[in-house]
C-alpha cells in the first residue's frame, strides 16, 4: 500500500509537471497572430539631437545632393526585417538561432542637401511575430519566461531615438552614410538606452535601405530562459539588427 500511494504520489507530480511544461510551451505562447496592426508613427518631437560627424561620411560628397526639401521615407515592411541573433547548445548540439519578422514600422524625415537635420520616429516591432523556424521555439519565445509578447502588454518592441551622432552634409543618389543612432529600447516592458551602428544608402530620390544593429543582453530586460534539459548554455548576449527599404511618402 506505502509503495502505491508513493507511486501515484509521483505520478500526479510528473502529470502536473507535464502540464505545467505544455503550458510554458504550447498554450501560453499563443498562436502568433498579431492584435495590433502595425501603422507608421509620426516623427519624433525636437528631442532628438543630431551631432554632425567630424569627417565626411558619404561617399563622393563633393557631388551635388540629390535635390532640397524634407521627404519622409516610410519603412515598407514588405522590403524589411527586425531580426534578433544568438546561439544556444540545444539537445547537446550547438545551434545558431535566428528570429525574424517584417512586422515593423516607421520614418525618417530628411533634407536630402543637410542630413543633420533629419528626424527619426519610434520604430515600432511586433515581437509577437517573431519566427525561428521551430515552432516549439516560436511558442516559448512568446512565453512569460522569454519575451512574454502573447501578452497585450509586450506585444510590441519600440525604439525612440534620442540622438544620432555622425549625420551631415547633402546626399546623393549612389551614396552611402554611416553613422550611429541612440534611443531608448523597450522589450518586455523594461527600457534601456541602446546604441545602433547604421549604415544607409541612398538608391534614388525615392528610396533609401540600411541596416542598423547593436548587441544588447538578455540581462538588460529580464529576458530568461526556461529550464528545459533540452537546452543548456543559451548566450546572455542577442544582436538586434534592422534590415530596411524606406520609400518616400
Amino acid at each position: 500500500m506505502k509503495k502505491s500511494v508513493i507511486g501515484w504520489t509521483i505520478a500526479a507530480i510528473l502529470a502536473v509537471g507535464g502540464a505545467a511544461f505544455a503550458y510554458l510551451f504550447w498554450f501560453a505562447g499563443g498562436s502568433g497572430e498579431p492584435t495590433t496592426e502595425l501603422t507608421t508613427p509620426p516623427v519624433a518631437d525636437a528631442t532628438t539631437t543630431t551631432s554632425p560627424a567630424s569627417d565626411t561620411t558619404a561617399a563622393g560628397s563633393d557631388s551635388t545632393a540629390a535635390g532640397s526639401g524634407v521627404v519622409a521615407y516610410v519603412i515598407d515592411p514588405g522590403q524589411s526585417t527586425a531580426s534578433f541573433e544568438l546561439d544556444e547548445v540545444l539537445r547537446g548540439q550547438d545551434t545558431h538561432v535566428v528570429g525574424t519578422t517584417d512586422q515593423v514600422a516607421g520614418q525618417v524625415q530628411v533634407d536630402t542637401s543637410d542630413l543633420s537635420s533629419a528626424e527619426f520616429s519610434e520604430i515600432i516591432v511586433n515581437a509577437r511575430t517573431l519566427t525561428t523556424g521551430t515552432e516549439q521555439r516560436d511558442r516559448a519565445i512568446r512565453g512569460p519566461v522569454i519575451l512574454d509578447s502573447a501578452s497585450d502588454a509586450n506585444e510590441l518592441i519600440t525604439f525612440s531615438v534620442t540622438s544620432v551622432d555622425g549625420l551631415s552634409g547633402p546626399i546623393s543618389s549612389g551614396e552611402t552614410v554611416e553613422f550611429t543612432i541612440t534611443g531608448d529600447l523597450t522589450v518586455k516592458g523594461t527600457t534601456q538606452p541602446v546604441t545602433f551602428d547604421a549604415s544607409v544608402t541612398m538608391l534614388d530620390d525615392s528610396t533609401i535601405e540600411g541596416t542598423a544593429a547593436a548587441e544588447i543582453t538578455r540581462d538588460m530586460f529580464g529576458i530568461g530562459i526556461p529550464n528545459v534539459p533540452s537546452v543548456a548554455d543559451v548566450t546572455n548576449e542577442v544582436l538586434v539588427a534592422l534590415d530596411f527599404v524606406a520609400l518616400a511618402g
